[in-house]
């Protein structure tokens, strides 16, 4: 195994960790104006995931950062292709943010409803966008024989790539739900429960449409079919969310939701590998891990850092889930 196929391993373990971990803070701010009616239960949603969050996203910017040093191609088409969509989720993503701090701020009702809509809009947008992304890159974009994207936005609002955003949105809220139930106590749990096995239904058609649809749009199914059978894995592990709810089992529910993402994406980098980017002009165009990489010495160099880093990071992440790992009830004490 060379070092291009373990800086691939390693991006795609950072995407992995970054949708599961940012999939259920996705799930929790689209059930916020759901699971929580009183004011006090609208603040014990937020705190569920308030100590994680912004650690949750930093796997977000490591993953960006290790694709701009090891495969600069790929995040140089990437970025440019992606731009307006790229803006958008990091708008949604500033006004999430934003209400974590700024809700609190005033006792005015008016006020507190404007971060709650920022924080359900602020999920919503990227747990849609980051579905679109990804069916688009695996289908094929408009990429020409020096890696430019020539493609616009509106093409990325294809069919496939909307069936896709869907997939992960229902996914996510799924994901949530689980992640609530889990998290919380009372009359919170009961609706994120209750809310989780109305989710499922939705989450499993998105999730069969889309592996269909890529039987067709793409070579998921073609050549080894371990990425197809990844693929089917993760839709398993979505109808056991829902055996594991309905029995109240919701350690066991969040182990599944986690399953589905971390199958979910996988299944998609299986399909790329060894590209990074599809061509939709010509296969010839599609970067891979070898036309898009930086030099032998730089990976070299990356990987010795990372394997020093990363164990110290994955550490300390584990330690703030230990320290914050009580359930939030109305007692709990409420910062958002």
């Amino acid at each position: 195994m060379d070092l291009n196929i373990i800086w691939f391993v390693l991006i795609t373990v950072l995407f992995t960790g970054f949708l599961f971990l940012e999939g259920f803070d996705y799930g929790v701010g689209i059930l916020h104006l759901f699971v929580a009616k009183e004011d006090w239960e609208r603040r014990a949603v937020m705190n569920s995931i308030g100590p994680v969050w912004d650690g949750n996203e930093v796997w977000m910017i490591t993953a960006g950062g290790a694709m701009f040093a090891a495969f600069p191609h790929w995040y140089a088409t990437l970025f440019s292709g992606f731009y307006l969509a790229l803006f958008l989720m990091l708008a949604a993503l500033i006004f999430r943010g934003v209400s974590f701090e700024f809700r609190s701020k005033s006792e005015n009702p008016q006020w507190r409803k404007i971060w709650d809509i920022s924080f359900f809009a602020g999920s919503l947008i990227p747990a849609l966008l980051w579905g679109v992304a990804f069916a688009n890159i695996v289908r094929g974009l408009a990429i020409d024989a020096k890696m430019n994207y020539i493609g616009t936005f509106w093409d990325l609002l294809n069919p496939y790539g909307l069936v896709g955003g869907l997939a992960t949105l229902t996914l996510f809220t799924l994901h949530g739900a689980t992640y609530l139930a889990l998290k919380t106590e009372g009359v919170i749990r009961d609706r994120a429960r209750a809310i989780g096995q109305k989710v499922f239904f939705a989450s499993l058609v998105f999730a069969l449409a889309f592996v269909a649809y890529s039987a067709v749009e793409t070579d998921m199914f073609k050549g080894t079919m371990l990425a197809g059978i990844v693929a089917v894995l993760a839709g398993l592990a979505i109808v056991l969310v829902f055996v594991m709810m309905k029995s109240g089992k919701d350690g066991m529910a969040f182990l599944m939701s986690s399953l589905a993402v971390v199958f979910v994406t996988l299944s998609l980098f299986m399909t790329l590998f060894p590209r990074v980017m599809v061509s939709s002009l010509d296969a010839k165009y599609s970067l891979t891990i070898y036309n898009a990489s930086s030099s032998p010495y730089t990976l070299k160099v990356m990987f010795i850092v990372a394997l020093i880093f990363t164990p110290l990071v994955l550490l300390y992440q584990g330690w703030t889930f230990y320290i914050f790992r009580k359930r939030i009830t109305q007692d709990t004490h409420m910062e958002y």
